[in-house]
């Protein structure tokens, strides 16, 4: 059942039959091409996974009446009522709820059908949402997003910047990239990159002293924090040639803990403390003496990226090529594997 839906149960009179205008099936219209039951049926699910009408008109670059319209057709044709709605709430009816269900199998079904008809000449089009953590869609993502709209043309992408995992159903969205262990088994996640990460602090905070060289030196600096991925406790490793590698540990407590990897950096441009920032973000800094590298042989375990979607039976092409367009294009200085591994359920 779908979350924020509850069935209704339609009274059921002395004979068994649920006295209802809408179970009088020799009266229900029948449409005129199966295109038009397709797009009702789109229409119908994205109203049930968006939540709401008004939510559905906007996923869809719709206008709400013209959704409220296309759900009474279906329902005309179909003899059935699937939604009830007051003022505050939208509930599934049990027929709704079935035909929700039959609806998503038969679009996936429909879908697959073209894809294989049309073969290698299926054209990516449409539009792809997808959602991008701050830093990284700000900065090392774009170039292959525009890649891929140069090379498809009937594509549009919409590029929305947030650190989270995305509600995918609800918000409509197709993918989006993620940093760090994807725990949710419910989504297919793709290895695309791993992001090293390294100690930096500013000339300014070690007042003249020489950069320290080993991570027990580390501890008496004053700490940043980022806190999606550390807070109190500071893990560095050094990994040696044909033997296990060395890890040092130590806690911290930071004067400033944020969650935005360039706030981050730019305290840590000022002077208020060290910081393990992304390699890619920092190289730059580190390269013209804005930052120091301390510890040098030492460094905090490397982020895997992944794109991250739903499981579904068919996937669009205009995903599919996305896919391969990040694979393709991220730039070597997020650290990428030799290869592209996926990561199945991770």
């Amino acid at each position: 059942m779908r979350a924020g839906f509850r069935p209704v149960k339609a009274a059921i009179g002395h004979n068994g039959h649920t006295p209802s205008a809408y179970n009088h099936r020799p009266h229900a219209t029948p449409m005129k091409t199966a295109p038009d039951r397709i797009e009702l049926m789109q229409t119908f699910v994205r109203i049930v996974e968006a939540g709401s009408l008004s939510a559905a008109a906007a996923q869809m670059n719709a206008t709400q009446p013209t959704v409220s319209r296309r759900l009474q057709a279906l329902e005309r044709s179909l003899g059935l009522k699937l939604l009830q709605r007051s003022t505050h709430a939208m509930k599934l009816t049990e027929d709704g709820e079935r035909c929700f269900t039959r609806a998503k199998e038969l679009l996936g079904n429909w879908d697959a059908f073209e894809a294989d008809l049309r073969g290698t000449q299926e054209v990516p089009e449409g539009t792809l949402r997808v959602v991008v953590p701050h830093a990284l869609g700000q900065q090392r993502l774009v170039g292959p997003m525009i890649d891929y709209l140069r090379r498809h043309e009937r594509v549009t992408v919409e590029w929305l910047l947030h650190d989270g995992t995305p509600d995918f159903i609800a918000h409509g969205i197709d993918c989006a990239v993620h940093v760090g262990a994807v725990e949710d088994p419910s989504l297919v996640a793709v290895k695309i990159a791993e992001i090293r990460r390294i100690v930096v602090a500013a000339p300014s905070l070690l007042e003249g002293r020489p950069p320290p060289l080993q991570p027990a030196e580390l501890q008496a600096l004053p700490w940043l924090a980022l806190q999606t991925f550390y807070r109190n406790e500071v893990t560095l490793t050094r990994r040696h040639a044909g033997r296990d590698s060395e890890e040092y540990r130590f806690a911290i407590r930071p004067r400033l803990g944020t969650d935005s990897l360039f706030a981050l950096r730019n305290a840590t441009l000022l002077g208020l403390g060290a910081s393990i920032a992304s390699s890619w973000l920092v190289g730059d800094d580190v390269a013209e003496g804005r930052l120091l590298h301390l510890a040098p042989q030492w460094c905090a375990a490397p982020l895997p990226v992944y794109l991250i979607y739903p499981y579904s039976s068919f996937y669009p092409a205009k995903l599919r090529r996305f896919i391969e367009a990040l694979r393709e294009g991220l730039p070597t200085g997020m650290g990428l594997p030799s290869r592209p591994e996926p990561a199945g359920e991770a």
